[in-house]
C-alpha cells in the first residue's frame, strides 16, 4: 500500500474521531469555548511533534519564504473557522448529518484545486466526486 495511502486513511481516521469527540466535549460548552481549547491542545501537541523531530531549525526560513507563510496563516485562519462552524453545528444538529456536509470540502478541495493546480482527473475521479455530493445530499436531507 502506498505511504499516501496509509496516511490518509489514518488523517481520516483521525479526522471522524475529533468530531465524535467533540459533539461528546461540547455538550456543556459553548462552541467557541470548545474550539479554543481544541486549538490550544493541538498547538502544544504539535509544536512538541516538531519539536522531537528537530523541525525548528528550519525557523529562519520562515522570513526567506514569506508567500509560503502568507498562505500558511490563511490556511490557520480557514482551519479554525471550519472547526468553529463545525462544533457550532454540531452542538445543535445530529453529527451523522453534520459530518458528511462537513467533508463537502472533498468536493470543493477537488474542484478548485483542479482550476488553480490545473490537475487532471480521470472519468473515474469525476464520477467519484459526483457521488460524494449526492451521497452527502441524501445523508443530510434523510
Amino acid at each position: 500500500m502506498a505511504q499516501w495511502l496509509i496516511f490518509a486513511l489514518l488523517a481520516a481516521v483521525s479526522a471522524s474521531f475529533v468530531t465524535i469527540f467533540t459533539k461528546i466535549g461540547i455538550h456543556h460548552l459553548t462552541p467557541g469555548l470548545a474550539t479554543s481549547v481544541r486549538a490550544v491542545i493541538m498547538a502544544i501537541f504539535l509544536v512538541a511533534v516538531s519539536f522531537s523531530r528537530g523541525d525548528f531549525h528550519q525557523l529562519k526560513e520562515l522570513v526567506m519564504y514569506k508567500r509560503d507563510v502568507a498562505f500558511l496563516i490563511g490556511a490557520g485562519i480557514c482551519g479554525a473557522l471550519s472547526w468553529l462552524f463545525l462544533n457550532i453545528a454540531l452542538k445543535t444538529g445530529k453529527t451523522w448529518q453534520v459530518a458528511p456536509i462537513d467533508k463537502l470540502s472533498v468536493v470543493i478541495t477537488v474542484v478548485v484545486s483542479l482550476l488553480i493546480f490545473q490537475e487532471e482527473i480521470t472519468m473515474k475521479g469525476i464520477i467519484g466526486v459526483v457521488l460524494i455530493a449526492i451521497g452527502t445530499v441524501f445523508v443530510a436531507l434523510a
